[in-house]
């Protein structure tokens, strides 16, 4: 599969594979000069790149593992969905869970991209549902 990708900004870069194994592309913040996230605060951030994701496809945006243990750094709306029809610009939403501010530097590298298939069902209308043994059981009713 090949998913066109068009660099908005000359200080763009665009997303990279950091392992021959990687699953995620590592995205990078496309800022002038340092942004600080204080304690609690989320921002939107751009990245400089639009993507053609092909119809029946989707990118999820999702934190960077390190980022998240180290400094409490996460994305708001975890996974983040860009649909195949959107060609904006990509942003990422980073929210600071952590206990003291957090600077994103020019280029640095603040989520991954994962590309997925997308499954459309049709929804069917029903006045019941087959039972099952949870049936409505849900938030913790196995226990904690």
């Amino acid at each position: 599969m090949k998913i066109n990708i068009q660099k908005l900004t000359t200080s763009a870069m665009l997303p990279q594979r950091m392992s021959i194994n990687a699953s995620g592309y590592d995205i990078f913040a496309d800022v002038l000069s340092p942004v600080q996230i204080a304690p609690g605060e989320y921002v939107a951030i751009p990245t400089g790149f639009a993507l053609e994701i092909p119809s029946g496809y989707e990118a999820q945006i999702r934190p960077r593992s390190g980022l998240a243990i180290k400094r409490g750094l996460s994305v708001l709306n975890s996974p983040g969905t860009i649909d195949a029809d959107y060609r904006g610009e990509v942003k990422v939403i980073l929210i600071n869970h952590g206990a003291s501010s957090i600077v994103i530097q020019p280029q640095m590298r603040i989520a991954q991209m994962v590309f997925c298939p997308v499954l459309m069902p049709e929804l069917c209308v029903s006045d019941s549902l087959a039972e099952t043994e949870r049936h409505t059981g849900g938030f913790g009713h196995t226990g904690l």
